[in-house]
């Protein structure tokens, strides 16, 4: 498979702390990476600044980051901004919170859609319901109050994927969800690259939703990486003592 996302001996600073200290890793097309450690790990700050989301006191200082051909921390916000959503799409922890509680789901996905694509709203719709069909949601004139924490993280996947973006960057999106609602968004995530061939980064300090979805896995402490590889070879075969205190810590979930 094709390379698509790559970062090369990246260091990223807040305020000058160094924040991320030399991480190199690379996805390909339809791979799902996975990214684990503690919170502080510094595994959030990666992913965002993949799509220019550090704020004003984050800067990437060393390093590259390469999207098919463009090295992103050298964009304009622009640049950038054309390519978030229809290239990078992102889910986060608290998908509802990005709702507003007093207008229906649609009316807020459609908005978000015509930021990047011209689009009617009769072709929209049907976009939309059929996307929404694949995860077992029929919600476009809901208000986003009227669903469970699950069903609006599942409505953040299909949001995030309504301009079938290349890669999908997932921050924390099982962590505030009980067991049983995680491994539906697990689910719905694994449908997303079978569907799409979907491109995944996945954020999280839950080893076990790692080993339920990810081909390949990173480990993070303090900003650094501990071990890269293969998901399978890294979970049974770990070689530092962080990796196996965080496998022994967590349940893992069943791979789907």
């Amino acid at each position: 498979m094709a390379e698509i996302l790559r970062y090369e001996h990246v260091d990223i600073t807040y305020n000058g702390f160094k924040a991320i200290k030399d991480v190199s890793f690379s996805v390909s097309e339809g791979e799902i990476l996975g990214i684990v450690g503690e919170s502080g790990s510094g595994k959030s700050t990666l992913i965002k600044a993949a799509m220019g989301l550090l704020g004003d006191s984050g800067l990437v200082t060393r390093g590259d980051i390469w999207y098919k051909g463009k090295n992103l921390p050298d964009l304009s916000a622009s640049e950038l901004c054309k390519l978030n959503g229809p290239e990078l799409g992102m889910i986060f922890q608290y998908a509802g919170s990005s709702f507003c509680p007093i207008r229906t789901v649609g009316a807020q996905l459609y908005e978000s859609m015509t930021e990047h694509k011209h689009i009617s709203k009769e072709d929209f719709r049907i976009l939309a319901f059929a996307l929404l069909e694949k995860i077992g949601l029929r919600i476009l004139d809901s208000y986003p109050f009227e669903l469970s924490g699950g069903m609006q993280q599942r409505v953040g996947i299909a949001a995030a994927m309504l301009l079938n973006p290349s890669v999908l960057l997932a921050d924390e999106p099982t962590s505030a969800l009980d067991v049983s609602v995680q491994k539906q968004v697990v689910e719905e995530m694994l449908l997303v690259r079978r569907t799409f061939g979907t491109s995944i980064v996945l954020v999280t300090h839950n080893i076990g939703v790692i080993g339920a979805m990810a081909d390949r896995v990173l480990v993070m402490r303090n900003g650094e990486m501990v071990e890269y590889g293969e998901t399978r070879q890294v979970l049974e075969d770990p070689k530092e003592e962080y990796t196996k205190l965080l496998m022994s810590a967590v349940p893992r979930l069943r791979r789907v």
